[in-house]
C-alpha cells in the first residue's frame, strides 16, 4: 500500500487556526452505508441512543515548548520537550538545531540552564535541565501548538488546547476529538442515556511524525503510554452485554482499545502500558463501533487509522465533500461521527 493513496489536495485557508466555542463545531455524519449528513456537534445525542458508551481520552497536555537562548552567543532556541528520562533529563526537539553539539549550554528564564548531553536519532536531544523543570512550566513553557497553526500560542490556548476531560498530565498534544464538548453536551448525552467512561493516553510526538516512507508498512508508530481504569473496563463489557455501541472519542482511544483487545482476545480490562498499533486499511478492529473525530492530514497515520475504520474510497470521498462546504480542517477545526461499516 502506498502512503500517497492517502494523499489530497487541501485548501490552507481551511487550516482552523483558532477554535471554534466548544458545543458550536460542525459534525460531517458518515453512517454504516456511507451516506453523509452535515450536522453540528450538538446533534450528537440523537445520532447515538441509551446504552451506548463514549469513551474519552483523559490526558492533559504539557505547557511543553519553551524559549531559551544559547550562553555563548545569545542566539535564541526553542526546546519542545519530548520525553522525561529523569527527574532532570528529557529527550527534546530543538529549533533551529543543526549548530546544537554536545556541551552546548541554553539558558531560560528564572535562572534556569540546559546542557546538549546526545543528539538522538529523528533530530531529538538528550538535554540536562539544571533542576526538574515541571514546576516551572506553568511560568515559563507555551502551549505546544501543531506546526500548521501559524501564530504563537495565547493565554485563550491555555484552556482551549486542553479538554473538558483533562486530568492526567502528560502529554504533548491534544486528543483533539474531546476539544469539542462542553458541559452542556454531555448533560444532554447523559440525559439521552449514553454513558461515558474514561482512559488515558498520553498524546507523543509521533502526531506531528509525518510519513515519508514511500510504502506505508515501512513507517514506525512512536510509543505511547496508555491506562485502562477498571470502572472503564466494566463499563465496556456492561454495554457490550446489553447490545451498547462502543463510541471511541478520537484515534487515540481507539488505538488503546485495540491494543488492549488485541492482547486479551478481544476484551478490555484494566492496565496500563504502551502501544506502537499502526492502524492501516484491513485492521481486524474489535472494539469501537464508531468514532468521533476531526479531519486529519494528508499522508498521516490518522488518516490511514480513519480510512481503515471506514472505508478509504469512503473516507476520502467525505473529504472531498467537507472541502466543498468548507469544514474547518486539523486539531481546531470540525468533527466527524463515522459508523462503522458491518
Amino acid at each position: 500500500m502506498l502512503t500517497s493513496e492517502f494523499d489530497y489536495d487541501l485548501p490552507t485557508e481551511l487550516i482552523a487556526q483558532e477554535a471554534a466555542p466548544r458545543g458550536k463545531s460542525r459534525l460531517l455524519y458518515l453512517d454504516r452505508d456511507g451516506t453523509r449528513q452535515h450536522l453540528r456537534i450538538a446533534d450528537l445525542p440523537r445520532l447515538l441512543s441509551a446504552g451506548d458508551l463514549l469513551v474519552v481520552n483523559n490526558t492533559k497536555v504539557l505547557p511543553a515548548r519553551l524559549h531559551a537562548w544559547r550562553e555563548a552567543t545569545g542566539g535564541q532556541v526553542e526546546l519542545l520537550l519530548v520525553e522525561r528520562l529523569s527527574e532532570t533529563q528529557w529527550t527534546t526537539l530543538l529549533k533551529p538545531g543543526r549548530r546544537v553539539r554536545h556541551g552546548t549550554r541554553l539558558l531560560l528564564a528564572d535562572g534556569l540552564g540546559v546542557e546538549i548531553r546526545e543528539k538522538l536519532v529523528d533530530g531529538r536531544y538528550r538535554v540536562q535541565f539544571s533542576e526538574p523543570i515541571e514546576p516551572h512550566l506553568e511560568s515559563l513553557g507555551h502551549v505546544p501548538l501543531p506546526p500548521y497553526i501559524k501564530r504563537d500560542d495565547n493565554l485563550e490556548d491555555r484552556a482551549r488546547y486542553q479538554t473538558i476531560f483533562a486530568r492526567f498530565l502528560g502529554a504533548i498534544a491534544a486528543p483533539t476529538a474531546g476539544l469539542h464538548f462542553d458541559d452542556d453536551l454531555l448533560s444532554s448525552l447523559r440525559e439521552a442515556g449514553v454513558g461515558i467512561a474514561e482512559l488515558t493516553l498520553h498524546v507523543g510526538i509521533g502526531t506531528f511524525k509525518p510519513v515519508t516512507a514511500e510504502l506505508v508498512h515501512e513507517h514506525r508508530m512512536e510509543t505511547e503510554r496508555y491506562q485502562v481504569p477498571a470502572e472503564t473496563a466494566a463499563a465496556i463489557s456492561e454495554a457490550r452485554r446489553h447490545g451498547g455501541r462502543i463510541v471511541a472519542v478520537g484515534t487515540t482511544c481507539v488505538r488503546t482499545l485495540e491494543t488492549v483487545a488485541r492482547e486479551f482476545n478481544g476484551s478490555i480490562v484494566e492496565g496500563e502500558g504502551s502501544t506502537e498499533l499502526f492502524i492501516t486499511p484491513g485492521f481486524p478492529f474489535q472494539v469501537a463501533d464508531l468514532l468521533l473525530t476531526n479531519f486529519h492530514l494528508p499522508r498521516s497515520t490518522l488518516l490511514m487509522l480513519v480510512a481503515a475504520f471506514a472505508g478509504r474510497d469512503r473516507i476520502l470521498q467525505a473529504y472531498r465533500d467537507a472541502i466543498n462546504h468548507r469544514y474547518r480542517f486539523f486539531s481546531y477545526g470540525d468533527a466527524m461521527l463515522i459508523e462503522r461499516p458491518g
